[in-house]
């Protein structure tokens, strides 16, 4: 196997999530269930497309990193309003959309039908995919499977639905990113639910390849960036405060005085990667482009 993967330690990542009391099965094992559950309901809080449809150039540099044949087949798993999903479709892809939220599914669903897009759309819970060994050639998502609590589980289903020779491709924040920066912030102020590891540690080389590698046949990561533009960052936090769900949420667990310190908490890691000059926001936040050939 060949691969070529840029390592960066995984240690030290606080997770980040919505509740303090998800109960645990048994001392030390998380309810997923439950978790997932509450990370339901606060994807489900908010407006999330108002911040996706930002999102959509790393859906299309995700699928020319793909380089897809017209007709494959593509799954797009925790597609939330359907970035990659229109990305693929674009380029003539047979694409199944999935997420478990069907507000988000709805909403790619509007966005496939006003560039008269043919799509198909599927609620799906990305740890236990309903689809047969190997049925696609490309199974994908952008800042989408991250975010599953049982994270072993549902990098399994994503390799276990695509076919050998097929490409397994995510965009993933990094630790070290600007939205690396936002998960810590939000698990210092709301602690996560108990045995949940942080979403950015699909950002880490050594992560993918242990998860991965035992199927790849090849394994590329590049690091790239994605520019979060806004008025000011006053308006990137009010923004994300009424319409992202995990800042939402995070919001309403705090008394007056919590909100107020994560507020700040924002505002400083805004000014820590800003780049405007002007009173604006130019925000570069790094990601990670992973391309797994599957065995």
């Amino acid at each position: 196997m060949s691969t070529n993967v840029l390592t960066s330690s995984s240690s030290d990542l606080p997770a980040t999530g919505t509740s303090v009391d998800a109960p645990a099965l048994e001392a030390g094992t998380p309810d997923f269930s439950a978790i997932k559950s509450k990370q339901n309901a606060a994807w489900s809080s908010g407006d999330y497309a108002k911040i996706g449809v930002t999102l959509q150039i790393v859906g299309e540099e995700l699928a020319e990193a793909v380089n897809p044949v017209p007709g494959s087949r593509v799954l797009d798993v925790a597609a939330g309003n359907g970035n990659a999903t229109l990305a693929f479709a674009r380029r003539w892809c047979d694409v199944t959309s999935t997420d478990y939220v069907q507000s988000l599914l709805d909403g790619g669903r509007r966005r496939a039908e006003a560039e008269r897009l043919e799509v198909a759309f599927q609620t799906a819970d990305a740890e236990d995919l309903p689809f047969a060994d190997g049925s696609f050639d490309n199974v994908v998502s952008t800042f989408g499977v991250m975010f599953t609590p049982n994270q072993k589980q549902s990098a399994a289903e994503m390799i276990r639905t695509c076919r050998s020779g097929g490409k397994i491709a995510m965009a993933n924040w990094t630790p070290e990113g600007f939205i690396g920066t936002l998960f810590k912030t939000l698990g210092k102020r709301v602690p996560p639910p108990a045995g949940v590891s942080s979403p950015a540690l699909w950002g880490t080389g050594d992560w993918i390849e242990e998860q991965f590698s035992p199927d790849a046949l090849d394994i590329t990561m590049k690091l790239k960036s994605f520019n979060f533009r806004y008025r000011s960052p006053e308006h990137f936090i009010e923004f994300f405060r009424v319409f992202y769900g995990p800042v939402r949420k995070a919001f309403m667990a705090l008394d007056k005085g919590g909100q107020i310190a994560l507020y700040n908490d924002i505002y400083a890691a805004v000014d820590r990667f800003n780049q405007a000059t002007d009173g604006s926001m130019i925000v570069p936040s790094e990601y990670a482009e992973v391309i797994v050939t599957r065995r």
